[in-house]
């Protein structure tokens, strides 16, 4: 996970299931390449991702684990999500 710093946007909310960490993924024409740059490259617990989640204005979500933990806090729906060859990621922005 990594908080982005936006000044007059809102913070960024990037969060990643490790495994997917430093992998290129494609499906179609899209193809995305997951950083250590955007990600972060420092492990947190579940419950320090739903934390940050429950107050986070703008998130983007890579992944199985990612994506489930804002389903399961009732943030996102599995609808809401897109696939990128087999792995899901959403763009969760509330105001």
């Amino acid at each position: 996970m990594k908080i982005h710093q936006s000044p007059g946007t809102g913070d960024i909310v990037a969060v990643c299931d490790r495994e997917l960490m430093n992998t290129t993924i494609s499906h179609e024409k899209c193809t995305v390449t997951i950083t250590e740059y955007f990600y972060g490259n420092s492990p947190v617990s579940e419950t320090e991702v739903r934390q940050v989640l429950e107050r986070a204005e703008n998130i983007n979500l890579m992944g199985e684990r990612a994506v489930r933990i804002a389903v399961d806090m009732g943030i996102l729906s599995r609808s809401g999500c897109i696939m990128i060859g087999q792995v899901p990621h959403a763009q969760i922005y509330r105001t």
